[in-house]
């Protein structure tokens, strides 16, 4: 039994009580009821304090409600023991037959535990890292690459339909500097100012010059602008390699140079739009937003006098296209340079008449600090003065980095240490909990040596797994459900990497104690708990496997 099925015993139980006049809730019994873990285990397998929510409602003082319901529960399938505590704290103990059907329920889901319906019929979109084409990705990007992803899938595992955007900030004065930067490295000319520095951008030069003989040789007024458009191909993919090979995959890539074609969520519409809704007004020749209207600091301008757009024109067309795609819900992932945008974001979307509480979510990332060797990491030859992401990747390793940058809330400053997030030892949490699904490994290949088979999930006896350890780790597994839907209610997924070292901390407890071995000894042949335990391990492996993947982390069989 898991809390989500004691959740409904304990409604059905309510409903029970409302049919037969026994009780009166005048707002009708609610949907679910919140089961926690007790913190002492004295206190039992499971908690809930429904009776102090409900009491007043139902004319009754707490106590007397958890009489009732406890009286009730007690004679439900799979319940041990009820006490009432305190004021009205109702302390549930679940039969070991019922507890263990949880390593059963894990099993016959598979890569599907762990998955719910919870934001089911919810279409979000979430974009993130967003760089300029002109450059490799860096460190500054590599947080968000890796939460990016990770909330992504959280919000997919809860039962979202996601689309993962990569925003290409391919219109501006930028491009021709990058464009500028390729010719003077072609032609060994110096880099012009405000150029691109590094090897990479001679590195696009001969790519540019062998995909595009003679490119160089154009005229200048034609040459720019070819070259502006093959080195943003050279780049752009390079980026989506890097990504890819970084385990962070995008579903959209969107080109802001798009939205000022004419079509549909394009600027011009958005212009029209704007003005329709009386949300726009001219000032000094400049085009503005009243977004002092909806709580932002300042108006904000979205036409120059010069005729220049603005950013934050292309930010509301960009938001516009969002929506008319049909997503309900747009999260915006910035960097840590980015605070003054949440309220002008927020402005925006109530000015195009949204609810920004319901249809906008700006998250902002901290930095990230490198240490190597007690100093903060190199800049890149490469890349010049910036530390490539992926030179960060191979000199630490994927899975490292990533699992790393995702236990850590977003909004917390981080320093990550190369020395510390590499070592093989149980005090980095990467290899602890990696070594633990390769541990429930080593232990299946064990069991298949001595010719043991798995049961099926409704042909083993879950009574046998009565002992405290196994009742410790069954209660972890069936707690994940309830991880993943918080993780994606809460946009953390770091909440999905501490579960999974308290689960193998709780799995090892039980591993490390000698009268609980999955295994038979000697010649002893295989016994009913030995493959009640070889479920559990299953089970535990299973959870370890969802929850690594839910970070976009491998979960290795050696180690």
């Amino acid at each position: 039994m898991n809390p989500a099925q004691l959740s409904a015993l304990v409604v059905d139980v309510l409903t029970g009580l409302v049919d037969a006049g026994d009780l009166a809730l005048p707002d009708g019994v609610p949907a679910e009821v919140t089961i926690e873990r007790p913190r002492e285990k004295s206190h039992g397998d499971y908690a809930t304090n429904v009776a102090l929510q409900l009491a007043k409602k139902a004319g009754t003082n707490p106590r007397a409600l958890g009489e009732l319901l406890a009286a009730r529960l007690r004679e439900s399938d799979g319940i041990s023991a009820v006490d009432v505590a305190g004021p009205g704290f109702l302390n549930i103990s679940v039969e070991a037959g019922a507890q263990g059907q949880v390593a059963a329920d894990v099993v016959a889901a598979g890569s599907s535990y762990g998955h719910l319906d919870v934001l089911a019929g919810q279409k979000i979109n979430i974009e993130f890292i967003s760089a300029n084409p002109t450059g490799p990705l860096h460190l500054g990007h590599t947080r968000w690459a890796v939460l990016g992803d990770a909330i992504a899938r959280v919000l997919a595992a809860a039962g979202a339909e996601v689309t993962r955007e990569f925003y290409i900030n391919d219109r501006g004065v930028q491009m021709n500097h990058f464009a500028d930067s390729i010719i003077a490295a072609a032609l060994g000319e110096p880099t012009p100012e405000d150029g691109y520095q590094g090897a990479y951008i001679a590195d696009i030069a001969k790519e540019v010059e062998a995909a595009h003989p003679g490119i160089f040789d154009l005229p200048a007024d034609e040459r720019r602008a070819a070259v502006r458009a093959a080195g943003y191909a050279v780049q752009l993919k390079s980026q989506q390699d890097v990504l890819r090979s970084f385990n962070t995959h995008f579903d959209v890539w969107f080109s802001e140079l798009s939205l000022h074609e004419e079509a549909a969520g394009s600027v011009p519409e958005t212009l029209q739009r704007l003005k329709d809704l009386g949300h726009v007004f001219e000032d000094g020749g400049a085009l503005w937003m009243r977004t002092t209207d909806f709580g932002d600091d300042k108006d904000r301008v979205l036409i120059k006098s010069d005729g220049e757009l603005t950013y934050f024109a292309s930010d509301t067309a960009y938001y516009l296209n969002k929506r008319s795609r049909g997503f309900d819900h747009c999260i915006y992932l910035l960097g840590a340079d980015h605070h003054g945008y949440v309220g002008r974001l927020r402005a925006m979307a109530a000015c195009v008449g949204d609810d920004p509480s319901k249809t906008l979510n700006v998250m902002i990332g901290q930095l990230v600090k490198i240490l190597q060797g007690g100093e903060e990491l190199r800049l890149s030859k490469r890349a010049g003065n910036i530390v490539a992401l992926d030179e960060l990747a191979d000199a630490i390793g994927v899975d490292a980095l990533r699992y790393s940058l995702a236990r850590y809330p977003a909004d917390s400053p981080l320093v990550l240490d190369v020395e510390e997030i590499t070592k093989t030892s149980n005090d980095n949490p990467v290899y602890y909990v990696q070594y633990g699904h390769a541990r429930t490994c080593r232990m299946l290949a064990n069991a298949a040596d001595l010719g043991m088979v798995l049961p099926a999930p409704d042909a083993f006896d879950p009574a046998l797994l009565a002992h405290d350890k196994e009742g410790d780790l069954l209660r972890a597994l069936a707690e994940y459900p309830r991880v993943v839907a918080s993780a994606a209610d809460l946009r953390e997924p770091h909440r999905i990497a501490r579960y999974l070292e308290d689960t193998v901390a709780v799995f090892n407890r039980w591993y490390d104690d000698r009268e609980l071995r999955m295994l038979p000894q000697g010649d002893e042949p295989v016994a009913p708990v030995n493959e009640a335990r070889m479920m559990l391990v299953v089970a535990t492996q299973t959870v370890l496997r969802n929850g690594l993947d839910l970070l976009g982390v491998s979960a290795p069989e050696r180690m």
